[in-house]
């Protein structure tokens, strides 16, 4: 690689502003590190006259990122619109095709293109890079790649959403309810001001979960259907029924091989207060790896904000400036097979079920045949009663069950006109 690298950020909101700031401040530092000068020659944004914390150099301004690669000569392009299709995709496609180097941390483009992306990287002989894509500043991406690339790994489960993670520490230690930390969480920037759903859904760990998956097995990036429910029905009672019963509530990605089938879920999970994944709190994210021969491997850090994502960015440039022409998932595209589907049928765990009932008679002998019924064993009942609104909060925890006949008891619950409202279903980890 030459010794002078042109470089290009395409997106100036709060990543690319901050990555921009940091590029600039860092230039004598990366060429003492890597003896490349760098230079950022072109910059682009929907809105040049956007208020920003920086002043925007109108000299290298595109606001058509296709035509600046067009007009101007670069070595490296950093994404950081962050969106799955559109332009996010037109123009890091453009950029491989022109034999540019890409970096971005949007884990949507690369959960949905990361495939086709990768392939044209290897054909064009430059890097995709994508460290940020996952766990914001925590190096998860290159301990798979590089560190742990002989090891066999059979599990990845963790934190990966900083937003909730934080709401639900926040909704424990005040007992507020999940309306009012969410709008807590706005205000300090960990959710999105306007629609948070993506985080709250978990639909944002769940693009973490398919790259990891990737890169773990070697496969070609899953597209089944999975397991996806978020935190938006947790509400602060079943927080404080499970301190009681000596568990918290994590939103886990979790993704393994099961016979050699791969089983990827994201929900609430159950864990216990003094496992380590229990008290990983705040913003904060953890990923834990299982494989051989290296045993158990936990990473922790800042999993969001524009400085841990940054960090990231400029890992994935410092690595490329070395020189390093590196497959995009570990290994070549032709070499990473379709994975064989573990299927949802199969999946058993043990649950943690709350049912909101009128208190009277023969409204818990119904429940629990119903479960009986549907070979759900109970192994734990607490019943808590509300004398004042004749009503009652049954929390069950039962012996481990088959996914789909738990589906199916919600489903008949909801139609028992003892039942108030929809029952909440947590897994135990």
């Amino acid at each position: 690689m030459k010794k002078k690298i042109n470089i290009a950020i395409v997106g100036l909101g709060q990543i690319g502003g901050y990555l921009l700031k940091e590029i600039n401040k860092k230039k004598n530092d990366i060429e003492l590190k890597t003896g490349k000068k760098i230079q950022v020659v072109a910059i682009s944004a929907k809105n040049p006259n956007k208020k920003r914390k920086f002043k925007i150099n109108k000299s290298i301004f595109y606001k058509d990122p296709i035509q600046m690669i067009n007009k101007k000569k670069i070595d490296i392009l950093f994404e950081a619109i962050g969106k799955p299709d559109g332009i996010s995709k037109k123009i890091v496609e453009k950029a491989l095709k022109n034999k540019i180097h890409v970096i971005t941390p949007n884990k949507a483009l690369i959960s949905k293109h990361g495939d086709s992306l990768s392939k044209l990287a290897e054909k064009q002989k430059v890097n995709l890079e994508f460290e940020a894509s996952v766990a914001g500043g925590i190096p998860i991406i290159r301990t798979i790649k590089e560190s742990l690339a002989t090891n066999k790994i059979t599990k990845i489960y963790g934190i990966l959403n900083g937003t909730c993670n934080y709401i639900l520490t926040e909704m424990e230690y005040t007992k507020d309810n999940f309306k009012n930390v969410l709008k807590k969480a706005q205000i300090l920037g960990y959710a999105e001001p306007g629609n948070p759903k993506l985080d709250l859904n978990g639909y944002d760990a769940f693009a973490k979960v398919r790259i990891l998956s990737s890169l773990a097995f070697n496969k070609k990036i899953s597209n089944s259907k999975c397991l996806m429910d978020g935190i938006e029905n947790i509400q602060y009672k079943d927080i404080e029924i499970a301190n009681q019963l000596n568990f918290r509530i994590k939103l886990l990605g979790i993704t393994e091989l099961i016979n050699n089938q791969l089983f990827e879920r994201v929900h609430p999970c159950l864990v216990k207060k003094d496992s380590y994944i229990g008290n990983v709190n705040g913003v904060m994210n953890a990923v834990i790896i299982n494989g051989k021969p290296v045993g158990e491997s936990i990473l922790q850090g800042e999993g969001a904000g524009p400085g841990p994502t940054s960090s990231a960015l400029m890992s994935d440039l410092l690595s490329i400036l070395r020189g390093n022409i590196k497959y995009p998932f570990g290994l070549p595209f032709i070499k990473r097979r379709k994975a064989k589907i573990y299927q949802l049928k199969n999946y058993s765990n043990s649950l943690y079920l709350r049912i909101e009932v009128k208190d009277k008679p023969g409204v818990l002998s119904k429940i629990t045949k119903l479960l009986a019924d549907r070979n759900i064993s109970v192994e734990r009942l607490i019943q808590i009663p509300d004398h004042k609104l004749k009503t009652a909060s049954i929390v069950i925890i039962t012996h481990k069950s088959k996914e789909l006949d738990a589906q199916k008891c919600i489903s008949l619950f909801k139609s028992n006109k003892n039942i108030l409202k929809n029952p909440v279903l947590i897994r135990l980890l």
